[in-house]
């Protein structure tokens, strides 16, 4: 009875642990806190969304049903290697910003299995270069983590992107497409909206990006600074 007992306390302990980021790169999520992370005020997402740490994880929820929101780091980057593992609901979409202004104009890697995940697109700004992660589909696991590895250097920022730790793109902008030729900004994660209300003329149709309830993960999130 008691090798049991142990033995279930090992499963449950495995099964608990998070994931660890690689060597050389310094944490900037405690496992515990949001401490060094802050809500967007201005980003059009919304600024009403529910997030929250459990588990080792920081949680991404709508709230209301429609209202995203941007959680951003309060220091800003330039040159880096970033590591976040992601577990996403199935047909919701997310993403990760870098160098991003308060207001969510940012180069954006997508979090989207449903329409396509780990291309490069531009939030609030046009990208000189896009890149799309035309091999994801034979590293990715469903239901599961997936970690995402992004070296970003230069003012004309050279990109790369790893997924499971294989490569899927690499590349080098012409120019800076940041506003006002910022050279630096802060990492964020999408809680995307979604437009639930009465549609405007004109507007752009949300509603199929976020099912009610549903949810983004994060964990094991580190930076490595580069000169």
């Amino acid at each position: 009875m008691r090798q049991i007992c142990l033995l279930l306390l090992a499963v449950s302990a495995a099964t608990a642990q998070t994931g660890k980021i690689p060597q050389g790169f310094t944490p900037i999520f405690d496992g515990k806190t949001l401490k060094g992370w802050h809500l967007s005020r201005t980003v059009h997402h919304g600024t009403t969304g529910n997030v929250f740490v459990e588990n080792g994880e920081i949680t991404l929820k709508q709230r209301p049903y429609g209202q995203g929101g941007l959680l951003l780091t309060d220091k800003k980057y330039h040159n880096f290697e970033f590591y976040v593992e992601v577990k996403e609901a199935w047909g919701c979409n997310s993403g990760l910003f870098l160098r991003s202004t308060e207001g969510g104009s940012a180069y954006q890697i997508e979090l989207d299995q449903t329409r396509g995940s780990g291309n490069l697109l531009g939030e609030n700004m046009r990208v000189s270069k896009t890149a799309q992660a035309a091999e994801i589909a034979k590293v990715w696991k469903l239901d599961d983590w997936n970690s995402f590895r992004i070296r970003m250097e230069g003012d004309a920022p050279h990109i790369t992107l790893w997924v499971n730790d294989v490569l899927m793109w690499d590349v080098e902008e012409p120019v800076n497409d940041k506003i006002a030729d910022e050279v630096d900004g802060m990492i964020g994660l999408q809680l995307h909206w979604g437009s639930t209300y009465a549609p405007a003329e004109g507007s752009f149709n949300m509603s199929q990006n976020w099912k009610p309830d549903a949810a983004y993960k994060f964990r094991a999130i580190g930076i490595k600074e580069l000169k």
